[in-house]
């Protein structure tokens, strides 16, 4: 199974790096305007997806700037099979150009990109996201998600982000 969980891993990485120079804006061409961290629940995958609940607090680039909250539910559609905990998730939230005038609540909105993780015992992860106000954003992973479990997923992911202050 471990072999088995390393293939894929290595083969869902190899996707989501395909995926980002092809699709996702990279940071040299973007302006970046904060972290958003997100905690998501546990849960077990169902073959083909899974389907959590997340909890997420944006914290702006500009320290002068108060921290938001957002709520939401991840969605991954492909291969997901296992349990997981809790898991954590930081993404560098990137936009366009340096023109943008961020408000409160524009992360808000709908997210897709590729997702790949593996889990034994503990585990790590990557989630490369596009979307939000007018598909304007792109989420990109700070670190790999840690969390625990016994899980192997590969497949595309969706992000509902809801913003708490509306």
């Amino acid at each position: 199974m471990i072999g088995k969980t390393k293939t894929a891993a290595a083969a869902a990485l190899l996707a989501t790096v395909a995926f980002s120079a092809t699709t996702v804006p990279s940071k040299a061409d973007s302006v970046e305007l904060g972290l958003l961290e997100c905690v998501v629940e546990g849960g077990a995958g169902f073959i083909f997806g899974s389907s959590k609940d997340l909890s997420c607090e944006y914290t702006p680039a500009n320290a002068n700037a108060a921290t938001e909250a957002y709520f939401g539910v991840i969605n991954k559609f492909g291969i997901d099979i296992g349990v997981t905990g809790a898991t954590v998730i930081e993404w560098v939230v990137l936009a366009p150009t340096t023109d943008y005038e961020y408000q409160i609540g524009s992360l808000a909105g709908d997210y897709r990109g590729v997702s790949a993780e593996a889990t034994a015992v503990a585990g790590a992860g990557v989630n490369l996201l596009v979307g939000g106000s007018d598909d304007t954003f792109s989420l990109q992973p700070v670190s790999v998600q840690a969390q625990e479990g016994v899980n192997v997923a590969v497949g595309v992911a969706e992000l509902q982000l809801r913003s708490a202050s509306n």
